[in-house]
């Protein structure tokens, strides 16, 4: 590999903006020492900063938060961490490196451990003989002198983002790397089928093979941001594979022979029954990873060749999205917002599972919250908590099902009402019933489209004029992947990719398409996160009569659409016109011929 010097680094960076970094002049009202020179001046008489916004940091950070001034400044949103970096290396006068391109050398990266390495906000990139390429986000002679003891080269440092080095700390070092050697462990002990539940269980010591790999597993899961964790037997070999931004990933092969550990492992942490293998079952585990607060739902079901297992992760650290950030226009975000501000009524966020409902109604919820409601949920499992709502978890082992929890929740005297999902016939009817009385209630159904949803609660045997006088909109979701905002280039998309884009009416980016061209933070694939396409039918008197006299749902649809309702497929085309996403991607998650 070939560490490439700033002018070669500028070069390759089309995309972001360079600035020229004068010789600082010095302000006294904008002085911080770092390096014996003032970072706040750089960034602001290179133009990357505005003078208020760096007093206002400064300000922050004499106040006693720990935190640096940079760092605050890019948490503002006042300056960019790539521009940060830039002023850093420029005050140190080092190279700044791009940890997006360059790949961190396995021989480098082994000199340094991992726990030092997050301590220091360092990671070796590159090894010549006796000499030692680091990048650093905060460089300083104490920096490099812990960098020359830990590691017994010689150093030479470069800067990048601390964004960056977090990432490239988390790709450098997987989790998964030493589970080989618990293979072998594992395989040596020659465990029967009577000591599988010993070597399993919450006793088991915790340097047991079992109890490792599982801890690896969830350890590299929570890095690589992954959704769930599959778990399946394949005859000879066990696969794991992490779902992330929606695309299932191959992460690991076990031997067979370590299945029915694993699996009985996982069970006892869910407070599952692990002699009972025929039948699903359900559980939750909370617990931390690496002091990240994880809830975990737990899945097992009987397959050929054992049990399969799936693990659907909820990072509690991450925070809850704003109504205007889900990926909604800004005048759906307006008419939601107005909607969700009636006084009684039924909102229905429709979907197939994993496609974000769960994400919009706590969006939503924290739109109403305010000290005036009385708001109530009754979910299955509670993912986020809210200090100022009041939250039910059900528990049909102890006899707490929606439906009884929803009758309690009457009897509460609430304002608004979350139901996690609407399962059965029961709940459905209570939900109306509640949002014909007075009350606002927010619900998600699985269905495929804002029509479908409504058929959905007739198809329940929920009556007609129940469903026409309670409900009051209906959104429908799905989620793509984002395009990756640090590998972005221009591309010329293939005929079917142009030919999708035009039967939904879409129209080509200003400037061209774009798409992500693969680096170390997507790993490869070009896309990083993702985004809510959305599809949402006020119940209009129109409508209302259309349910009344039991229209279809094409019918429905028709009238919907002539009243302005924007479909799934539309919304999507906007993505990609915005530059967003991908009409490829559009493709693989929402398109569907003939729509």
């Amino acid at each position: 590999m070939k560490l490439r010097n700033r002018a070669e680094q500028t070069a390759a960076e089309p995309r972001d903006t360079v600035a020229v970094l004068p010789a600082p002049v010095r302000p006294a009202d904008l002085a911080i020492e770092n390096g014996g020179k003032r970072l706040g001046e750089l960034l602001v008489h290179a133009g990357l900063a505005k003078r208020e916004d760096v007093l206002a940091a400064l300000d922050a950070a004499q106040r006693g938060t720990g935190k640096r001034l940079g760092q605050l400044l890019v948490e503002s949103g006042a300056v960019s961490d790539r521009n940060v970096a830039r002023a850093i290396a420029h005050q140190h006068g080092l190279p700044v490196i791009d940890l997006r391109q360059v790949t961190p050398e396995e021989s480098a990266v082994a000199l340094l451990d991992e726990a030092t390495a997050r301590e220091l906000l360092a990671i070796p990139v590159a090894l010549r003989d006796d000499e030692v390429t680091v990048a650093v986000a905060l460089p300083s002679e104490a920096v490099g002198k812990a960098l020359v003891r830990a590691t017994g080269k010689v150093v030479t440092l470069r800067v990048a983002p601390q964004t960056e080095i977090v990432r490239a700390i988390g790709n450098g070092y997987r989790a998964l790397s030493g589970v080989g050697v618990h293979i072998k462990a594992f395989e040596a002990r020659e465990i029967g089928r009577r000591d599988v539940a010993r070597a399993a269980s919450p006793a088991a010591h915790e340097d047991a093979p079992v109890v490792q790999v599982v801890q690896m597993i969830l350890t590299q899961a929570l890095r690589d941001r992954a959704s769930d964790v599959h778990i399946e037997p394949q005859g000879e070999r066990l696969r794991v594979r992490f779902r992330i931004d929606g695309a299932l990933h191959d992460m690991l092969d076990l031997p067979g022979s370590m299945g029915a550990a694993l699996v009985s492992r996982i069970k006892i942490l869910g407070g599952m029954n692990i002699v009972e293998r025929r039948r699903p079952q359900d559980g939750q585990i909370s617990t931390e990873v690496e002091g990240t607060p994880v809830d975990i739902r737990v899945s097992t079901t009987a397959v050929v060749g054992g049990e399969k297992v799936v693990m659907r992760l909820l990072d509690k650290s991450r925070p809850l999205y704003e109504l205007a950030k889900l990926g909604m226009s800004q005048q759906m975000t307006a008419r939601y917002s107005t909607l969700l501000r009636a006084p009684y009524g039924m909102v229905i966020c429709a979907g197939p599972t994993g496609s974000g409902k769960t994400t919009t109604l706590y969006g939503s919820l924290n739109e109403i919250n305010s000290p005036e409601r009385n708001i109530m949920t009754i979910e299955d499992p509670v993912e986020y908590t809210f200090p100022s709502i009041n939250q039910i978890q059900i528990n049909e082992a102890a006899g707490l099902t929606f439906a009884d929890g929803l009758r309690s929740i009457l009897r509460q005297d609430p304002d608004v009402i979350l139901v996690g999902e609407i399962r059965d016939v029961e709940t459905a009817r209570i939900a109306v019933q509640s949002a014909l009385t007075g009350h606002f209630v927010l619900s998600s159904l699985h269905a495929t489209d804002t029509v479908s949803a409504l058929h959905r609660l007739l198809d329940m045997g929920i009556e007609h004029f129940l469903v026409a006088s309670s409900v009051t909109a209906v959104i429908a979701q799905r989620l793509v992947r984002r395009i990756c905002r640090h590998c972005t280039e221009r591309y010329q998309p293939s005929q079917q990719e142009l030919a999708l884009l035009a039967a939904i009416g879409g129209r080509p980016p200003q400037g061209g398409f774009i798409r992500g061209a693969g680096c170390n933070f997507c790993a490869h694939t070009g896309y990083l996160d993702r985004v809510g396409v959305y599809e949402m039918m006020p119940v209009t008197e129109a409508i209302r009569a259309h349910i009344l006299a039991r229209a279809g749902h094409d019918e429905i649809r028709e009238t919907a659409r002539k009243e302005g309702l924007r479909t799934l497929q539309e919304e999507a085309a906007r993505l990609v016109a915005d530059g967003v996403t991908t009409p490829a991607e559009i493709l693989r998650s929402i398109y569907v011929p003939g729509s």
